[in-house]
């Protein structure tokens, strides 16, 4: 909302919900950090840049505290580098929740996620389960190595198939 400051909108959530203003700011102010936007509690939208208010809309939704996360291509505005960074950022926000995340982006998938569920086309039905037996924490970096790509290549091979 274009008229609300950064931390307003994170906190809106939290005012429908009846929560005072004291509270709400403080809860708030410990999600900033994490959401590399302690420097903008106070900037309006249009301040911005689109990875930015992509960090607000998430916060919004983690300040609620939910048990799990749906997501429909999260990053899909977004550049490159602006998607890597959320992506990374996202994995080390969450704690225990789950995160279900759709994504045409076979290396977002593979770097994000524990599992992959390809579907085929309509009528959408799962295809392949495949599992991403990588450590964590992930890094960037470890989109070159070989497993990631044998990963990756497993993931196109049933997308291919679907």
């Amino acid at each position: 909302m274009p008229w609300r400051t950064v931390l307003d909108n994170i906190a809106l959530p939290l005012e429908l919900a009846g929560i005072a203003r004291a509270e709400r700011c403080q809860t708030v102010h410990d999600l900033l950090p994490t959401l590399g936007l302690t420097e903008f509690a106070l900037a309006y939208p249009g301040e911005l840049s689109g990875g930015m208010a992509q960090r607000v809309a998430l916060g919004r939704v983690l300040v609620q505290r939910p048990g799990a996360l749906l997501l429909d291509e999260p990053f899909g505005s977004l550049d490159a580098l602006t998607r890597e960074q959320i992506g990374l950022d996202l994995m080390q926000l969450r704690s225990n929740q789950t995160v279900v995340m759709v994504t045409h982006n076979i290396h977002e998938a593979v770097l994000l996620s524990d599992r992959v569920l390809v579907f085929s086309r309509r009528p959408g039905q799962i295809i392949a389960d495949i599992p991403v037996l990588l450590d964590r924490p992930r890094r960037l970096e470890d989109a070159y190595t070989e497993r990631f790509g044998q990963i990756a290549r497993h993931v196109r091979s049933a997308i291919d198939e679907a």
